[in-house]
């Protein structure tokens, strides 16, 4: 799969491309299904696949206090979308520019004279260009007059609702890792790399791997039973903490911290991918330090015994 930042970037195609539009955050079932169904008509046309992202998403680049958290930061994003059979990413820098750019010019000078687009699947409530004035109807009468086809994405239903984003970030923040893993087709992750920390969990006697989350929002917050890929052949099972840790400093900066079960080497600046199986309890402030080791023993028993429960 090849990533293209920006159309100058694009690899040269003369015959066009089958192409989909959208956020794509989190990588959910909706969006594997809208990826494969474009695959098969990429292949019924001969064209290679192409998956158009904004960055920053739109929404962010407008209301940045008020934008939902994101579910995948943009490396994984890619990282998930690598995993599927699309040939391509474009990634169009949503600036002042863009933002500027009229549906019509947005369709003339990114879809049909760029891209050459010959198929193009998006939402029915997809809304595009200044003012957000473009629609599915524009898109679909632009086809009719240049020869190109517009599809729109079918739902996908799992547990009787509409998977969506929105969805898997309720289900995160109510702590219903069940639902959150069933709509994702996966257990939500965190991806990031171990950085240096206060080394106060190996004071406490229970080291932890940190990672800072580098987002200014995160859809879940709390202690997990977690396990973590990305150090050994096998994924170490443990317990995490996602928060501002509260008894320690009380920051206002969120952080990824686990301890790693039968765990004790060195990963400082490695690159590593926590899983989130079950969430245990809310984070919170203890009296003293001495507190806080106890609950951290009590989470540990927990995370280990449902691993137990989960594999025997």
């Amino acid at each position: 799969m090849f990533l293209a930042r920006g159309l100058n970037h694009l690899p040269i195609q003369h015959d066009g491309y089958a192409t989909t539009i959208g956020n794509f955050d989190g990588v959910h079932l909706g969006h594997k299904a809208v990826i494969q169904s474009l695959v098969n008509q990429g292949r019924r046309l001969g064209l290679p696949t192409l998956v158009i992202l904004f960055e920053p998403q739109p929404r962010e680049y407008f209301d940045p206090d008020y934008s939902p958290p994101r579910l995948s930061r943009f490396r994984e994003k890619i990282t998930q979308l690598s995993l599927l059979p699309v040939d391509g990413v474009l990634v169009l820098h949503f600036d002042r520019q863009l933002a500027n750019h009229t549906p019509e010019q947005f369709i003339q000078n990114v879809l049909l004279d760029t891209l050459k687009v010959k198929y193009l699947v998006v939402g029915d409530d997809f809304r595009f260009g200044k003012n957000r004035r473009g629609n599915f109807a524009m898109l679909q009468k632009a086809g009719e007059l240049n020869g190109f086809e517009v599809a729109d994405t079918n739902s996908v239903i799992a547990g009787g609702v509409r998977v969506s984003s929105t969805i898997i970030r309720q289900a995160l923040s109510s702590g219903n890792m069940i639902e959150a893993t069933q709509y994702l087709g996966r257990p939500y992750s965190i991806v990031g790399r171990v950085c240096q920390g206060a080394k106060l969990g190996r004071q406490l006697g229970f080291p932890t791997a940190n990672i800072a989350l580098m987002r200014k929002k995160s859809p879940l917050h709390g202690v997990f039973a977690v396990t973590m890929d990305g150090i050994t052949g096998r994924r170490l099972q443990g317990v995490a903490n996602v928060g501002s840790r509260p008894t320690v400093d009380g920051r206002n900066t969120f952080q990824l911290e686990t301890h790693l079960f039968d765990f004790n080497g060195d990963i400082y600046g490695r690159l590593v991918e926590v899983h989130f199986h079950h969430k245990l309890r809310e984070e919170q402030r203890f009296r003293d330090v001495k507190a806080l080791r106890e609950q951290i023993e009590t989470d540990a028993s927990q995370a280990r015994a449902y691993f137990a429960n989960r594999y025997c």
